[in-house]
């Protein structure tokens, strides 16, 4: 099982750019799938984004063609890359990993981390 700690959040402008990342401690980081996700106020927690072991990825509709995941396994870390903000992207965001996409699909983690604030406001 990896640790995961979830950085990078912060408070930007409408139309700006920032990059999260994951950080994971643990063996075997490399064969996991990797998710990131994220929880509005009075929201249901939502996949935003998925990355497979051999680096497959997946995008909600709402971020397509803005958002990018990524990961560098000898860092064991997934990015997510977040250009073109909207209000509508403030939320916590979160990562998860699992052995199975069909995990970080369905989001079923007994547990997860703090989170990072993302905040997109003039």
């Amino acid at each position: 099982q990896v640790q995961l700690v979830e950085s990078g959040g912060g408070l930007v402008q409408p139309g700006g750019s920032l990059r999260l990342s994951c950080a994971a401690s643990g063996s075997f980081f490399s064969i996991y799938a990797m998710g990131w996700y994220r929880q509005a106020p009075g929201k249901q927690r939502e996949l935003v984004a998925s990355i497979t072991s051999g680096g497959t990825t997946n995008y909600a509709d709402s971020v397509k063609r803005r958002f990018t995941i990524s990961r560098d396994n000898a860092k064991k870390t997934v990015y997510l890359q977040m250009n073109s903000l909207k209000p509508e992207d403030t939320a916590v965001y979160y990562c998860n990993a699992d052995r199975w996409i069909a995990t970080i699909i369905n989001a079923d983690f007994p547990s997860w981390g703090q989170g990072t604030q993302v905040t997109v406001s003039s």
